[in-house]
């Protein structure tokens, strides 16, 4: 009984848990094709963050695409979404260490959003031939 009792903790202390310690937020920088400025609404499931055009905004990770909807300052209108992606490495050490990554799939953070994004912007003239 002792021996399956040590053999129990050893077991226990070498599985463990997998359990990502990644922080809930993660910095997107993002700008203009153009180079001009103006403000973005970012908007996945976990919330909505707005930001200045050229900025960084801390973004909630999330299993869903990063929705944005920006204008620049002269007008121009631009919308459109940045799929999520999945730290594998991350997701691969939850699988396994046996703790196959439901606490990470509940909190989402093992997605993360590509860091530095360009958000294509139509030249003015293109803007309002359409």
């Amino acid at each position: 009984m002792k021996e399956l009792l040590t053999l129990g903790s050893v077991a226990f202390l070498v599985i463990g848990c997998a359990t990502i310690v990644n922080d809930p937020m993660i910095p997107v920088t993002a700008t203009f094709s153009d180079g001009s400025g103006g403000k973005c609404e970012f908007q996945n499931k976990r919330g909505l963050w707005n930001s200045d055009i050229p900025g960084t905004a801390m973004i909630r990770r999330s299993d869903d695409p990063l929705v944005y909807r920006c204008e620049t300052e002269d007008g121009r209108k631009a919308t459109g979404s940045f799929v999520s992606k999945i730290e594998g490495e991350k997701l691969g050490a939850s699988v396994l260490f046996l703790d196959l990554g439901i606490t990470d799939a509940i909190t989402d953070k093992h997605r993360y959003y590509q860091g530095n994004v360009v958000i294509p912007i139509k030249k003015e003239e293109e803007q309002k031939t359409k």
